[in-house]
């Protein structure tokens, strides 16, 4: 093929791309308005034409991800995540050997049908209860369930927003092919399906095997501690549960304050009821006024109370009295929650919220990353995925909070189907979909909304939470970036790039140039979205393939499946979600994910080129 000339146009799209990894990278500003960014930066330069710059907010991609996330919502409400619950411990036995098996290829399996995060966000709470009752430390089994969540996202073309993409970008391909260059045909649902089964069934080798000797070891105790007991909370964050009763005299300093000045200071203990004017309420709000002759319970460190009713001059009760039934254990108590992805918390700080108004629940503190903050300093910092709150409050009120789709309770707690009534439907509909997809000419997006819609008509799942469900991030991240991959394909930005990458490379065999493009993908799927990763890399990896005589197709499905690869770093959407509640750290993935990583490269591209 014919040198290509580095051209005005090529050198705009390599700056605007250079940018868009930039931006990604160092998350400067969100992700999603970084693409929006580099949407209207194509649309002023004219790298692509107007009439075509929002096709992506209409594209089959975009389109089919919104009906995925709807459909996962729906069996989410439905409790269908209960049966599966006690289904995996009546046949996954009690040891480390049966349990990970049992939980990772049905976690793998169900992400193969829904976006492998939310696969994840509905099997925490799924696998805190296995652990409690099975008496197996957290952390031996968040790992191998979120990896082979990440793993089962490849069984389908339905399971990852990559493989959902790929049919797209090999259709806008299509357009700027070489004359006499045959036309790259789009995948079928199960086109992955034994490259998927062939991954996760790796993942669960890789920890049966030696996986499960590179997890992090429980500190002491630990392990006997996974049903979140106060001794858990006190090794593992340093917070005591236990709960004392006090008068507020007429000459403490308290009288005429609101909670909320209380509770900026990280020292004091968290006020979780208060009896004031004949009104006795759990986790009164932060603006509530105390006044003399209230009855106030506190929730914190011996030291911290005595600092407290010394401080404020307040007369200690012997035992609880006023509020003896509301702090009964199996009413109220203590419990972690993970913020999930599309969750309304995300950028916004804890005192935007009102958790006790809305939700009656106290907000003792939150972790990340294994530090915990409280205080002032809680109530100022901005929300992330994975964030993991330490809340107090009925379970009930618990519940109603993990039941909004804003977090996923961590730890056995006592759990209510909502719907149960509606699982036939949700299944029904479920099946309705993938029937049309696999059977039918309809396109992926009209499959699959016909099931999404079913759901909502049949009472399943409502408008509202439907509309909960969608992770608009996403859906603006994939539909803003598509138009950078017209312009790569359209100016022949991608071709000079591939070229010279072949250059560097010389004379090599086609597995050595599969490789370069695997490892590209791993590498970018580290350290920005794999929805970016993949927009960026189809381009690049068809070029490659026309440049060496290979196969466009694979290539395009090997970057799609690389960006899969993301088991070095808690970055994927996955990692970040269990970092948190299973007190891994960075260390952790780096030591167990680089086995997981090589395998996951040899045996994608071995399956890959002995199917294609």
């Amino acid at each position: 093929m014919e040198s290509l000339q580095l051209t005005n146009e090529m050198i705009m799209v390599l700056a605007i791309l250079g940018y868009t990894v930039l931006l990604f990278v160092t998350e400067v500003i969100p992700v999603d308005v970084a693409a929006t960014l580099i949407l209207v930066m194509l649309g002023l330069t004219g790298l692509v034409p107007q009439d075509q710059l929002f096709n992506g907010f209409a594209s089959n991609a975009v389109l089919s991800i919104i009906a995925v996330m709807i459909l996962g919502a729906g069996l989410d409400r439905t409790g269908v995540m209960n049966a599966v619950a006690n289904f995996i411990m009546k046949i996954g036995g009690r040891t480390e050997k049966t349990v990970i098996p049992v939980v990772s290829t049905t976690v793998g399996a169900i992400s193969g049908f829904m976006q492998n995060v939310g696969a994840t966000a509905l099997f925490l709470p799924v696998v805190s209860k296995i652990s409690a009752q099975a008496k197996l430390p957290l952390s031996r089994l968040l790992m191998p369930m979120g990896f082979c969540a990440i793993l089962g996202g490849t069984v389908t073309m339905v399971g990852s927003s990559p493989l959902i993409l790929l049919n797209d970008l090999l259709e806008t391909s299509n357009r700027s092919l070489p004359p006499g260059v045959p036309t790259l045909q789009s995948f079928d649902l199960f086109s992955t399906t034994p490259i998927g089964l062939a991954l996760l069934l790796t993942g669960v080798l890789y920890f049966l095997i030696i996986g499960r000797f590179l997890l992090p070891k429980p500190v002491a105790d630990k392990a006997q501690v996974s049903n979140r007991s106060a001794s858990y909370f006190s090794e593992t964050y340093g917070i005591s549960r236990k709960i004392i009763e006090m008068v507020v005299t007429k000459d403490s300093p308290l009288v005429g304050m609101m909670i909320e000045e209380i509770e900026f200071d990280p020292q004091n203990p968290h006020i979780v009821a208060m009896d004031s004017e004949d009104q006795a309420m759990l986790s009164p709000p932060r603006s509530k006024f105390i006044w003399a002759g209230a009855v106030i319970a506190v929730l914190g460190s011996q030291e911290q109370v005595r600092h407290f009713w010394e401080k404020y001059d307040l007369r200690v009760l012997p035992k609880l009295k006023y509020f003896k039934r509301e702090f009964n254990p199996t009413i109220s108590g203590t419990s972690e929650a993970v913020i999930v992805p599309n969750s309304r918390y995300l950028g916004k700080k804890l005192a935007d919220f009102h958790f006790r108004q809305e939700y009656a629940v106290t907000i003792l503190a939150i972790s990340r990353n294994n530090k915990l903050y409280q205080g002032e300093e809680m109530y100022q910092m901005e929300l992330k995925m994975g964030d993991t709150f330490i809340m107090h409050g009925r379970w009930s009120d618990q519940i109603g909070l993990n039941n909004s789709g804003n977090v996923a309770l961590v730890g056995d707690l006592p759990n209510e189907q909502q719907r149960p009534h509606k699982i036939p439907f949700a299944l029904f509909f479920l099946a309705l979909s993938l029937t049309l997809v696999v059977y039918t000419d309809l396109r992926l997006s009209l499959a699959l909304l016909t099931g999404a819609v079913g759901m909502i008509i049949f009472g399943v799942i409502n408008v509202d939470e439907a509309y909960r469900s969608v992770s608009w991030k996403t859906v603006f991240l994939l539909a803003c970036l598509i138009p950078l991959g017209v312009a790569m394909e359209q100016t022949g930005t991608a071709a000079w790039i591939a070229q010279n990458t072949i250059s560097m490379l010389g004379e090599v065999n086609q597995i050595i140039y599969q490789l370069t493009v695997a490892l590209l993908a791993t590498v970018f799927s580290l350290v920005m979205s794999n929805v970016g990763a993949t927009v960026l890399l189809v381009p690049l990896a068809i070029n490659i393939a026309l440049e060496t005589g290979g196969n466009p197709a694979l290539y395009a499905l090997i970057v799609a499946l690389s960006t899969s690869n993301a088991f070095l770093l808690p970055t994927h959407q996955v990692s970040a979600l269990i970092l948190g509640p299973g007190g891994y750290s960075v260390t952790d993935f780096l030591k167990v994910g680089f086995g997981m990583t090589l395998l996951f490269i040899v045996v994608m591209l071995s399956t890959v080129n002995w199917l294609f």
